[in-house]
């Protein structure tokens, strides 16, 4: 019996990384062993005071019912002393923090609250595929913005209102930059808040980020009554070795709060509450903590250059984040054929820039989470591919 699929899915494909996976499993079940630098899964563990706090607090027989559809007040003002130490925002942990099963869940409750058929969205590109697909989901048409590096992969404001807007209600925005590891600066957060003000567009700013190999960490509600026009989502997966724990928050206004509210209740019943209080442990962690993660990554980041070097891509040494962000040689016709060379031949995963966007066939992301040891085996199969 075949039953069709709801037209909410006809034009959403399967994940690139997800089929890609599958192939990279069956050749490692005949035997291929591939070094797989293409996803940005942190392979460092938690603190351990986090660990220690998710044991202690799961051994008690009084943690484990549902929990509040808001989350526990103890993460909410973890979350807002958080943002108050290192991004020098105040928020009401009762009234504009909600926490998320992962930053992922939020991009999707937000589109499935403000968009529907006929709406606009506007993403970027290269960007992050999930925008696009969370967009696509609801009905609305996902509007591509380009994002060029002789404008320092910032989006052009001209040609942003030379575009006909009546019917973008929300605009995709993520910096520090994935793919391309960019910072922003205050001058671009005022500005983008200034034209969403202008164009009544909701601004949603993804800031997982901030932390990676960035001694400065920014956010998007600094600019003054930011949250009239913004909402921020955040993450513990990159910045606290949590991925795998599904721990993120939406910063809005309380009004868009309830709005959101409305969807998220009806999606999930909380989270796992000794999950949330070790998740309140390590965001109360000092900047030691940072700096000790930072100080690994730069060694892992000077591997991949070497691998990049080896490709003969070229780079910015300047980029932040989690990822490095490379130009393909011109001998390539595209990201696709480099990164099936380097797999078939070499035995080593890295991303093609193309399933960022159109903008990012010419390049290449490789990710730090691997250790170093991993990157110099790496470093020997493409040599020895190349020879």
């Amino acid at each position: 019996m075949e039953i069709e699929v709801a037209k909410r899915l006809q034009r959403t494909e399967e994940y690139y990384f997800s089929k890609k996976l599958r192939e990279i499993d069956e050749m490692n079940r005949n035997g291929a062993q591939v070094i797989n630098l293409g996803i940005g899964s942190p392979d460092l563990p938690p603190h351990p005071e986090v660990i220690q706090t998710l044991q202690a607090q799961a051994a008690l027989a009084t943690t484990h019912g549902y929990q509040s559809y808001k989350g526990a007040a103890a993460l909410r003002i973890a979350m807002a002393d958080w943002y108050a130490r290192y991004y020098r925002v105040k928020l009401n942990p009762d009234t504009e923090i909600l926490p998320l099963i992962g930053s992922k869940e939020g991009i999707v409750h937000i589109c499935m609250t403000y968009l529907q058929e006929g709406d606009e969205a506007l993403i970027p590109n290269p960007g992050y595929p999930a925008y696009s697909s969370a967009v696509t989901i609801t009905g609305a048409t996902p509007i591509s913005y380009e994002l060029k590096p002789e404008n320092n992969w910032l989006p052009n404001f001209d040609e942003l209102e030379a575009r006909d807007l009546s019917k973008v209600k929300l605009m995709w925005i993520n910096y520090p930059h994935m793919p391309t590891g960019t910072l922003a600066n205050r001058e671009f957060f005022e500005k983008i808040i200034e034209f969403g003000r202008k164009h009544q567009i909701l601004i949603c700013h993804d800031n997982p980020y901030s932390f990676i190999l960035n001694d400065h960490p920014q956010s998007i509600l600094e600019v003054p009554n930011a949250l009239d026009v913004a909402i921020e989502l955040n993450s513990l997966s990159k910045s606290s070795n949590m991925a795998g724990w599904r721990i993120g928050m939406l910063i809005a206004n309380e009004h868009r709060i309830s709005q959101i509210m409305r969807f998220k209740s009806n999606m999930d019943s909380g989270m796992f509450l000794p999950m949330q209080l070790a998740a309140a442990k390590a965001l109360s962690l000092d900047k030691k903590w940072y700096t000790q993660l930072n100080e690994e990554y730069k060694l892992r980041r000077e591997k991949v250059f070497q691998i990049m070097d080896l490709l003969n891509c070229t780079y910015d040494k300047n980029q932040v984040g989690l990822f490095v962000w490379a130009k393909i040689p011109d001998s390539f016709e595209n990201s696709y054929k480099l990164c099936d060379d380097v797999l078939y031949n070499a035995k080593v995963f890295i991303t093609p820039g193309g399933i960022f966007g159109s903008v990012g066939e010419k390049y290449i992301r490789i990710s730090l989470c691997a250790k170093t040891a991993v990157y110099e085996q790496a470093i020997d199969r493409i040599s020895q591919a190349l020879a």
